[in-house]
């Protein structure tokens, strides 16, 4: 993906998360090697903390606040370090977006109750998940990086598909913690398993090294036997 500079524009963000989310874009711009950029953040509080906070782009009736890339655009997602620092030095609490696809993760995504039920019955079948990120209204699953090719060629081979999915791949974004968006805080509710690469001859991987990612095809097939076995023939994945 190019990078570009984004033009710093007078809006104000809160002053609370900066250096924990500079850290976090660090970790995965440089270490694992995950495009990031800031997401437009939610407006200022007033002084007394208790004005309603809603998105700090243009539009009055955003309907993701805080949630998504305004300036810069999705494009300019970079590893670079000295990009990354630049951001968030000059808006330390904007929210940080993974640019999903190419050689990112990509993710699945599903309304918060129904993910909490997917990974109860995953955990219960011995399911290997990679990082799981949650908002209070959203939960999504990362994975391996796959096509929108392959993509297809997956939900056509489904006979029934939970109508609650979403499907975050290449030129899509996700937010990760420790952001905070107009839905709530955003926090792990997996964490990601640093240096957790397959280990060759015993050996120990990098500390450093890229989290464990399953692949879509896995969780996708887990995700739909999961929604549709429940007892009274409806779906585990409503909600």
């Amino acid at each position: 993906m190019r990078e570009i500079l984004g033009r710093r524009r007078r809006i104000r963000f809160g002053r609370r998360g900066g250096p924990a989310r500079l850290d976090a874009a660090l970790t995965c711009a440089t270490a694992w090697r995950w495009p990031v950029l800031p997401g437009v953040g939610l407006q200022a509080a007033d002084s007394r903390g208790d004005r309603a906070r809603g998105c700090a782009c243009p539009d009055p009736e955003c309907a993701v606040p805080g949630a998504h890339p305004f300036d810069p655009g999705l494009l300019a997602a970079t590893t670079d370090a000295r990009m990354v620092r630049w951001w968030w030095t000059n808006r330390p609490t904007a929210p940080v977006l993974l640019a999903t696809g190419g050689r990112a993760p990509c993710a699945l995504s599903l309304p918060a109750v129904a993910g909490a039920r997917a990974l109860a019955e995953f955990d219960r079948t011995g399911l290997r998940l990679g990082p799981v990120v949650a908002t209070p209204t959203r939960w999504s699953l990362l994975v391996a990086p796959y096509t929108l090719e392959r993509l297809g060629e997956l939900l056509y081979a489904q006979d029934w598909v939970p109508s609650s999915l979403r499907f975050h791949g290449e030129g899509g974004y996700l937010v990760l913690p420790p952001s905070e968006i107009g839905a709530g805080q955003v926090r792990w509710e997996r964490a990601p398993e640093r240096g957790s690469r397959l280990r060759l001859n015993g050996g120990r991987a990098p500390a450093d090294a890229a989290p464990w990612l399953p692949d879509v095809g896995v969780v996708l097939d887990a995700l739909v036997e999961a929604s549709t076995g429940a007892p009274d023939g409806g779906s585990r994945l409503t909600h």
